[in-house]
């Protein structure tokens, strides 16, 4: 089944989209995440390649993207150097992600519906990017939110595949 023009995400708290929702702007979707700049070899060294990101992207009402806030709090060898306290990179994460939603009025967290969409920040893809997972000829079958790694299918019900 063809990917639609507005791909539904579920709202699924304690999971990986609990901080999704609706703001008086329109539509948002973050997340803390860790990436690799595409084309980037994964022998001896890749903790430094590694990054942490904080990430809002905003949608108007209609599932538009509208713009996107990226961050890199560091990476995953600092992360392994100093793993706790406030000072850690996953903290910076969290703590800059708990700013860039803060500043969204009105934020309720929620189901969304938006349009599939690409952007590259450091050398890292990022957006709901549509895929065909299907062997032969057809229309693309599968939207994948990347960096996160999280996929979209029929029955698009909003539920997704790691």
């Amino acid at each position: 089944m063809a990917v639609p023009e507005i791909v539904p995400i579920a709202h699924e708290p304690d999971y990986r989209t609990e901080t999704i929702g609706q703001y008086a702007g329109g539509q948002f979707l973050a997340s803390v995440t860790y990436a690799f700049p595409q084309r980037i070899s994964l022998g001896e060294g890749r903790e430094d390649r590694k990054r942490l990101y904080a990430v809002l992207h905003r949608f108007s009402s209609e599932g538009q993207h509208v713009h996107s806030d990226i961050w890199c709090a560091g990476t995953w060898a600092e992360q392994q150097r100093r793993p706790h306290g406030q000072d850690s990179v996953l903290a910076r994460a969290e703590t800059r992600l708990a700013e860039l939603l803060d500043r969204l009025p009105r934020l309720e967290y929620g189901d969304i519906a938006i349009r599939p969409f690409h952007l590259t920040v450091d050398g890292v893809v990022f957006g709901l990017i549509t895929e065909r997972h299907e062997e032969g000829e057809g229309e693309d079958d599968w939207a994948e939110l990347h960096p996160d790694g999280l996929g979209f299918a029929a029955p698009w019900d909003g539920l997704y595949d790691t």
